[in-house]
């Protein structure tokens, strides 16, 4: 939907005027309503929502403009938002419960309590601890195009980390992954024995009385007070679907409201205690606000911010200095979402701002304002300050796309005609890329969320035009071999998918699933010397070895499998050897004049 920018704002006054009037703020904070719209009207913000904590007291929670552009339905305190990334200090705290309870040590390895789990190095296999799964520090890519707009699920985001491949050195810088909370969210599940989403329901919503708040946009069907998510599309604020990120809750899925986040900031201030009992212990709740990962802060962050020296991450929570004083924090940015919890816990003070639009800076922009206003120090409009920087930067990501532009090449054809592009592209990591020829035209696909016309740019790259406006555009490169068809396409800023021909994975013979569990676990070689994987997905057996796409077996006999994978020759097989229903060993036969090779269960 359209509207104009002036609409937007002239909603938003009106929808404060109504619910809150001229008296109800004093001392510090007054003048902070005024503030907060105009801030909205800079940064083109619907609708937004603060709550500020001073001890136990709530002094401020209030809503401001509407749940979405075009309508009249006013934001309030009640009114529910994503908070993104701010879920994840309630997965580090899921975390410190079992380090409380003895289940696990925050140095404890995560094969100790995930098996299953691989990396792309063996070594950080051995040693990535649950501490490092915390603290961003693992060396990692983000990967988040395995999660964000895909239909894996939980499990199967944590069995394709073995195909990420590192950024940097393990532990050597901080590298923000939520992966690594993905990874977290498991071993919570596999130690309290439920899904993540009841144990932090059940350990920390419930006890603190946060009974609005939940871990699914499923929860939000049929709710009456809920945001709508909002982006800047083709310059104009537009409202946008509520994106399903259960796959990914334990990095960012919760969604709430200021009356319910002011109490989790009561808990935090009040050293984890609910209701005056600790659901964590003293020593593990400080862990939590204590640095583990130094974060390096360039000379624009120190030009934007004089008044932060130093950052660090604890255990899901950024911490700093700010004007002498200790700020824990968090912010959350989600599909027309961006939120933030702050606090100041040698002040008793926090804040929470949450509101409906797209990567803006306004909650960190209302964290300052306040806490200036509250620590006595006012002067420093952060909004206009930042409103400079944000356009100097517009302009220079503009001369950019100009440059970018004057690149392509005019006049130029694809090699190919365009249904010879069409096929099926696949990744380890990334998994499946369509490519189809529809009414004369290419149309890219990548789970549900990436579908994409694609223009001829020039030779073979080509443009997708995402559907969904505000994934904007990205660009697509295809290479051609030695046959001159194409092999392989290379998705921006995504990874290289190559080309498959689909294999035929009919069975001989049908096994259930109690007889395919037991041909699964990790199988090794004396010589060479390498450990495979067999796993069960859904009711398919997958072999992995290390650095190689999965391969699928199909069954011949019950104990013999064709190994198959799109574009590979025949004359693979795998033999198991059983004895009292158990692997003895397992036999991988190859084509002549490969040798066989012969692996033993690793117990």
């Amino acid at each position: 939907m359209k509207i104009s920018r002036f609409s937007v704002v002239a909603a938003a006054l009106g929808a404060l005027a109504a619910a809150s009037p001229a008296s109800a703020q004093r001392g510090a904070l007054a003048g902070f309503d005024e503030y907060v719209l105009q801030a909205m009207r800079t940064w083109e913000v619907p609708g937004a929502a603060v709550a500020i904590v001073r001890g136990d007291s709530v002094i401020l929670s209030r809503g401001y403009g509407v749940r979405q552009v075009g309508r009249t339905e006013a934001v309030d305190d009640r009114t529910i938002f994503a908070i993104g990334s701010s879920s994840k200090a309630f997965t580090a705290a899921l975390v410190g419960m079992l380090v409380d309870e003895g289940k696990a040590r925050w140095d404890d390895p995560v094969i100790d309590h995930l098996p299953g789990f691989r990396t792309f190095d063996p070594y950080v296999n051995r040693q990535i601890t649950l501490r490092d799964l915390l603290t961003h520090r693992s060396g990692l890519s983000r990967g988040d195009l395995t999660w964000y707009g895909t239909e894996n699920d939980r499990a199967e985001l944590v069995r394709r980390l073995r195909w990420l491949e590192p950024s940097w050195g393990f532990r050597s810088q901080f590298g923000y992954q939520n992966l690594m909370y993905v990874t977290a969210g498991e071993v919570v599940a596999a130690e309290m024995g439920k899904p993540w989403d009841d144990a932090v329901r059940e350990r920390i919503l419930a006890p603190l009385g946060m009974n609005a708040t939940s871990t699914s946009v499923r929860a939000l069907r049929g709710q009456a007070n809920v945001a709508t998510p909002h982006a800047l599309i083709d310059d104009t604020v537009r409202a946008m679907e509520w994106r399903v990120i259960d796959n990914a809750a334990a990095a960012g899925a919760i969604n709430s409201n200021v009356v319910d986040m002011a109490r989790w900031v009561r808990f935090q201030l009040d050293s984890a205690r609910a209701a005056g009992k600790p659901l964590l212990s003293a020593s593990t709740f400080a862990e939590t606000h204590m640095p583990q990962t130094v974060i390096r802060r360039e000379a624009a962050a120190r030009e934007a911010n004089p008044f932060t020296h130093f950052s660090s991450y604890g255990l899901g929570w950024f911490l700093e200095d700010y004007r002498g004083r200790e700020l824990v924090h968090h912010g959350g940015n989600i599909d027309g979402m961006s939120a933030l919890v702050a606090m100041m816990p040698g002040e008793d003070l926090g804040i929470v701002i949450l509101t409906n639009m797209n990567a803006t800076p306004l909650p960190n922009i209302l964290m300052r304002t306040a806490f200036d206003r509250l620590l006595g120090a006012r002067g420093k409009d952060w909004s206009a300050d930042l409103r400079r920087t944000f356009e100097k930067q517009q302009a220079a990501a503009k001369a950019t796309e100009r440059r970018a532009d004057s690149l392509r090449v005019r006049g130029t054809t694809p090699s190919l005609p365009l249904a010879a592009y069409a096929g099926t592209y696949e990744d380890s990591l990334y998994g499946e890329l369509k490519v189809t020829h529809q009414d004369g035209r290419l149309v890219a696909t990548r789970g549900p969320a990436f579908v994409g016309d694609l223009e001829h740019w020039h030779y073979n790259t080509f443009r997708a035009r995402w559907r969904n406006r505000a994934l904007g555009n990205g660009m697509l490169n295809f290479s051609l071999g030695f046959d001159g068809k194409p092999v392989q396409v290379e998705l921006e800023n995504v990874g290289e998918f190559r080309r498959v021909e689909k294999v035929d994975t009919t069975a001989a013979v049908r096994l259930d699933a109690a007889a395919l569990q037991r041909l699964t676990g990790s199988f090794r070689a004396a010589e060479p010397p390498i450990t495979i994987q067999v796993e069960l997905l859904g009711d398919v057996l997958k072999l992995n070895f290390p650095g190689q796409p999965p391969y699928t077996l199909v069954a011949v006999t019950p104990t013999r499998f064709r190994v198959t994978r799109e574009g590979m020759p025949p004359g693979f097989f795998v033999d198991y050897t059983m004895k009292d229903g158990r692997v003895e060993s397992v036999r991988l036969e190859q084509p002549a004049p490969r040798p066989s090779m012969t692996l033993t269960p690793v117990r």
